[in-house]
């Protein structure tokens, strides 16, 4: 009897999902006025945090830059640290998101800029210095997009490429230069792996430089087909194989607002389909050493989406 119930139980863990056991993990990118709100707010932080944990996410992309004449990882140190401490109580993971159109950060791309992109990154080290462990963000997030630009085009996109790939190498000087230990990495669309780029000498990829300078990359995967012909596998393969190679991690950007095109966001086809087509993406590369799976955009968002879409 003993074993039959064990085989029984083995046999429903094999069916479920890879989610629904809880191995994955899942990240959620958190704008300016909602971690703002968090920090702030004592009470708005227990909100957000009880909701993620029912959610089940455990890591939390954190704006830790300035927003509306204000700086508080700078003027208040203190807010961040008893806020980041609170969410480490409770198991989760917390990167600096840094990048932001309030500041109109896809400018920092730009050599003009160059001091501005490193003094951002600077302070979070910095804060992290001062902190203790329990209080230090566990990574950064970069969400600098030169794609942005109005000056992006056709002509000028490698050369724009380029200036990103200079600015994350002054990027992860500081952090050598600082002895940091936090995971860094950028926010990237999927076709940059058809972007030949030359930067110092050699033309490769541009996915497979900027996966080489960090220490992961969030690919904005934004399709709401799990498999198939353009979907979240097939613009995800080529970054998983490379990272595979040279041992660097992948996690997977999922979208779930209003787009203008449908198939870039799962807004329209419910959140049953985005448990869905993760449960497809874990299961299909859960032996990829690379992957480390999902973020959702953003916080707000996918707040009011679920509530829009309970039955």
């Amino acid at each position: 009897m003993i074993r039959l119930s064990r085989l029984c139980l083995l046999l429903m863990l094999c069916a479920l999902p890879i989610s629904a056991m809880g191995q994955v993990s899942r990240a959620i990118w958190t704008w300016e006025a909602d971690s703002y709100a968090m920090v702030k707010d004592p009470a708005v932080a227990q909100d957000a945090v009880a909701y993620l944990q029912a959610q089940h996410f455990d890591t939390v992309y954190l704006y830790a830059d300035a927003y509306q004449g204000h700086n508080l990882i700078v003027e208040q140190p203190k807010l961040y640290r008893a806020f980041i401490e609170r969410l480490h109580r409770q198991h989760f993971k917390v990167y600096a998101l840094l990048g932001s159109a309030y500041l109109h950060t896809e400018n920092y791309v730009l050599p003009a800029y160059r001091k501005q992109a490193e003094d951002m990154f600077r302070r979070v080290v910095q804060y992290n210095a001062a902190s203790p462990v329990a209080a230090r963000f566990d990574g950064a997030n970069l969400d600098i997009e030169p794609h942005i630009l109005g000056e992006w085009n056709d002509n000028t996109r490698e050369r724009l490429l380029a200036d990103f790939m200079d600015m994350g190498e002054a990027i992860m000087k500081i952090k050598h230069d600082y002895h940091a230990t936090l995971a860094v990495g950028p926010a990237i669309p999927f076709w940059l792996d058809g972007i030949d780029v030359d930067w110092k000498g050699v033309k490769r990829p541009a996915s497979e430089r900027i996966i080489d300078l960090f220490d992961y990359v969030a690919l904005m995967d934004y399709r709401h087909k799990a498999q198939g012909s353009d979907s979240i596998l097939s613009h995800a393969a080529s970054e998983i194989a490379y990272a595979d190679r040279v041992n660097k991690k992948v996690v997977i950007g999922l979208e779930v607002s209003p787009g203008d095109l449908e198939k870039i966001t799962f807004d329209k086809v419910g959140p049953k389909v985005l448990e869905q087509a993760m449960a497809t993406v874990e299961q299909a590369l859960q032996n990829d050493p690379s992957f480390a799976g999902f973020a959702i955009h953003h916080y707000r968002t996918y707040r009011n989406w679920i509530e829009r879409n309970k039955d």
